[in-house]
Formats: structure tokens, C-alpha cells, sequence
């Protein structure tokens, strides 16, 4: 079989780091190629040589498309060739029409005035190409759902002319009916003949759609490999260079006192004042327990945390205890007061300020610990930003390293120091390890764990039913705003949430 692309010997550098080391990747003609590695094993570098965004001068190696050799001096060389890459970050504007999107650099225009009709007759084809045959071109992008819009970027790839696909991390938003109907589409493509690379730290996907799977690690190639050649266990080991006995690593602890207790709590929209979020929910937390809650994406779950920490905007209703105190809780640094501590499920948008530095975002939830007469001393910045750069094995040159350049998994540990450098009691968790690597996971299970330990109350959301089976004591599940069911973690299954969430009748 021929191949569709051919990266041979690449090598890229960094002022101080060596981000891809002599990397070979070869990807055959019509077949889904799984590119895998933890957070800066240099996946992401490879694909922006790949697509351009670093012209040829800026690294060493050669690449082929379709066994000729080609050279990229920008992201529109690369498209020229057929090749497309899709961000987590879609690039779409969202006020903006499907059809002006869709079209959007090569509108049909005659003496310089836009065809409209023939922009919709192409905008449908390709519509009609990934399943949305049902969306009017007339549709503005941003009223979609998060999987509707990844499909469009997909047509638009496919309007280039592309015939190599590159999805970075495509189902990070998605909810499990829209994965489902991507990854047929993407079979779908594979029969047509189009070449997908597929990034992804969910490793069970991966094995439900590759054909090959390439390892990175450090910057180097370490393993291709068919897919049934491998296991799961298999690629995390290559990934992280060691065994991973345990996936998911809990403790058991003997729950202490109640930390936080939640009666007949109820949200209502910010827009829509009648219109109820959450809806008479009850639950509590002790110390030295995790308490999970599952439930689909819009069951209410990451507004019930927000509004705790009083940091959403809609009225809320009910009772809340702290410690056995009634709290009354109207602003973060209220909640903070409280011993509370919330690390968002957006940590770029939320959680860190991604133009500043390590030690600044580490600081920022404590700065009386770090000031001196109200003037922030810049030797305590540098103290507290190292010890949280060593205690939670934050990879970067410095506490002076920007944000901004860290991995994601990188990232979600200085919003982790961030919010343990205030001492907190109840630490909120919304999906803490989405986005990155088996082993920034394991490596944060491994905190909460000493959190744990440490008599610190948890409560975790996650949407990977395996993560919040494996690291819950108890876990509750809410669906359509409402208390749906609560489960002993080592009784329950993944079905019996299913089941409640989607507002079954449990057995």
C-alpha cells in the first residue's frame, strides 16, 4: 500500500528544548493513523510542521505527500497539498453564518458581488458530506451545538480539496451520542479513501477507530504499531515509559466530619428568571471522601458547583451548611473565606491568566500570603511558586516560565497549586483531568489522593464514567437539573449511571 505522508528524520528546536528529536511518521493511503503521547512528547509540534505553521527553515527533516517530497512555508502551502488540521479550539466565527464559514476566503462572487445561491448549493454539498443535510446555510454558526460545529469545520476542511484529515483531541467537548456519530463519519471517510491522524488521550476511542498507532514520547518516535498488535496498558506504558499498575489509584479512607451539607438547593437561568437549572437537590460531603457527580453535559452539574462557589450568576435557592454553619455565599473570595477552592473545567478561560508567568498564577487566590504593607513581595512570589513547581512536578525551566507555553497538563497543575496554596477544606474538581495525558492523570490522582489523606473534602465532576467510578467514594447523578440517583462507588456501573442520567428506570 502507498502512503499518503511521509515524515522522515524531523527535528525541531526550541530556545532551550529539543521538542522533536530525529521523528520519523509514515501514515498509509485510507487509513485512520492514532498519533499518541503524553502532554510534550512534541504531538502537537509535529502537526504544526506538518500544517505549515512552521515553515520549512525552522526545523530539519524531510516530508512527503503523496511520496513526493514538499516543502511548507505556510499554512496555505499546506492545504494546497491536501492537508487540514482541525484544533480542539475550533476556529469558527461564531456570529457568523454555516455558509459565510463554510465558504469563507473563497466566496463565488461575479463583477465582486457575493452568489449567494451558488455559495448555499456548495455549502449544502458539503453539509450533506458529514451528515448535517438538515442545517440551513442561513443558520449562524454560534446557535449550534459544540458537534455540529466540529463537523463543520470538517466539511470545511473537505471544501480544500483535503485528503489528510489531522482531528487534534476532537471529541474533547463532545458528548458521547455526537462522538459516536463523528467517529462513523470518519469510517465513512476512511472507505472514500481519505488519510485521518487522529490525536487523542482517550485511549479507549482510539482503539475503537485507528488502524495504526504511533507513540511519542520526549520528542522521539518510540513504537508504530497496529492496533491489535497493542493493548491499552500497552500504549500507556510506551507513552509514559513505566508501568501504570492501577489506572485509577483511590485510596480508601474512613470519612470524617460533615464538611458540607446541600438542602433542597434550586437555580434558575440568569437569562431566563422563571426557567429552573437544578431543581430541590440535596447532598453532602465529608471530610477524607471524594464525592463524584456524573450526569450528561447541560444536566446542571457545573452550575450547581459554580453557584456554590458563587461565581454563576442565577438566583439560587435552598440551604447551604459549612462545617455545620449556614453560609451564605455571593462571591468567590466569600467561598474562599469559607475554605472552599473550584478548579473550573475551562482552565484557560477560568482557571489562569496565561500571559503571566507560574509564580503570579500560583499566587494570585493568596496574595496576602505573598504582600508585605499591601506591596507584593516578589522573593515569597518565587518561594511559593518553587515549592509548588516541586511538590506537584510541574515540567518547565523556571516559576518564570509563561503559562501560556506549559502543557495542558502542566497547566491544570498550577491551577491545582493555585488553589491548594489557599488551604483549602472542600476542593471542587470539574473534569480535573480532561484534555491531558494518562500520565498528568495519574500523576493528579496521585494529589488527590494526599488531599485525601490530608482529611481534605472532595467533590469531582467528570464525564469519563471510568474516572469517576475509579476515584469516588460515593457518587451522585444528576439528570435534567435534577437528583437522579446515588450510588456506593463499589457497587455501581457504568450502565447504572447511564441508565440514571439519561432518566431510565434503574433496577
Amino acid at each position: 500500500m502507498s502512503y499518503a505522508l511521509q515524515m522522515n528524520s524531523i527535528t525541531k528546536e526550541f530556545p532551550g528544548v529539543k521538542a522533536l528529536d530525529n521523528v520519523s511518521f509514515s501514515v498509509k493511503k485510507g487509513e485512520i493513523h492514532a498519533l499518541c503521547g503524553e502532554n510534550g512528547a512534541g504531538k502537537s509540534t509535529l502537526m504544526k510542521v506538518l500544517s505549515g505553521l512552521f515553515p520549512t527553515s525552522d526545523y530539519q527533516g524531510v516530508i512527503e505527500v503523496d511520496e513526493k517530497v514538499r516543502h511548507f512555508e505556510s499554512i496555505k502551502d499546506a492545504e494546497e497539498a491536501g492537508i487540514a488540521i482541525i484544533y480542539q479550539e475550533l476556529a469558527m466565527v461564531k456570529h457568523m453564518t454555516v455558509a459565510e464559514n463554510l465558504i469563507l476566503g473563497k466566496e463565488p462572487s461575479t463583477f465582486g458581488f457575493i452568489q449567494k445561491n451558488e455559495m448555499f448549493k456548495e455549502t449544502n454539498k458539503w453539509l450533506a458530506e458529514v451528515g448535517l443535510k438538515g442545517i440551513s446555510p442561513e443558520t449562524v454558526t454560534g446557535s449550534l451545538g459544540i458537534g455540529q460545529q466540529q463537523l463543520i469545520e470538517i466539511a470545511k476542511a473537505l471544501s480544500k480539496n483535503a485528503h489528510i484529515l489531522i482531528l487534534d483531541e476532537p471529541t474533547a467537548a463532545l458528548t458521547e451520542t455526537e462522538v459516536k456519530i463523528l467517529l462513523n463519519i470518519l469510517r465513512e471517510f476512511r472507505k472514500r479513501g481519505v488519510t485521518c491522524i487522529y490525536i487523542s488521550h482517550k485511549i479507549e476511542e482510539v482503539f475503537s477507530i485507528a488502524d495504526q498507532i504511533t507513540i511519542l514520547r520526549d520528542g522521539q518516535t518510540v513504537a508504530t504499531k497496529p492496533v491489535e498488535e497493542l493493548t491499552e496498558d500497552k500504549v500507556i506504558s510506551l507513552m509514559v515509559g513505566r508501568e501504570l499498575k492501577e489506572r485509577f489509584p483511590k485510596i480508601e479512607t474512613q470519612a470524617g466530619k460533615m464538611v458540607l451539607e446541600v438542602s433542597n438547593y434550586t437555580i434558575w437561568d440568569p437569562i431566563i428568571p422563571t426557567k429552573k437549572v437544578l431543581d430541590d437537590i440535596s447532598f453532602h460531603v465529608r471530610a477524607g471522601e471524594i464525592l463524584g457527580i456524573a450526569g450528561l453535559m447541560g444536566s446542571g452539574r457545573t452550575e450547581l458547583v459554580m453557584s456554590l462557589f458563587g461565581s454563576y450568576a442565577g438566583v439560587n435557592q435552598g440551604e447551604v451548611r459549612i462545617n455545620g454553619r449556614k453560609a451564605t455565599i455571593q462571591t468567590p473570595q466569600q467561598a474562599i473565606k469559607h475554605g472552599m477552592a473550584l478548579v473550573s473545567e475551562d482552565r484557560k478561560r477560568y482557571g489562569l491568566i496565561l500571559g503571566m508567568d507560574i509564580k503570579n498564577n500560583v499566587t494570585m487566590a493568596s496574595l496576602d500570603a505573598v504582600s508585605k504593607m499591601k506591596f507584593l513581595d516578589g522573593n515569597k512570589e518565587i518561594y511559593f511558586g518553587n515549592t509548588y513547581l516541586d511538590s506537584l512536578r510541574i515540567k518547565a525551566p523556571s516559576v518564570e516560565t509563561l503559562v501560556g507555553q506549559l502543557s495542558g497538563g502542566n497547566q491544570q497543575k498550577v491551577v491545582l497549586g493555585k488553589w491548594l496554596m489557599t488551604k483549602p477544606k472542600l476542593l471542587i474538581l470539574d473534569e480535573p483531568t480532561r484534555g491531558i495525558d494518562v500520565g498528568a492523570k495519574f500523576e493528579i490522582y496521585n494529589i488527590i489522593n494526599q488531599l485525601v489523606k490530608e482529611g481534605v473534602a472532595i467533590i469531582m465532576i467528570s464525564s469519563e464514567l471510568p474516572e469517576v467510578i475509579g476515584m469516588s467514594h460515593r457518587i451522585m447523578v444528576i439528570s435534567e437539573g435534577c437528583k437522579a440517583a446515588e450510588f456506593d462507588a463499589d457497587e455501581v456501573t457504568q450502565e447504572k449511571i447511564m441508565t440514571a442520567a439519561t432518566g431510565g428506570t434503574l433496577v
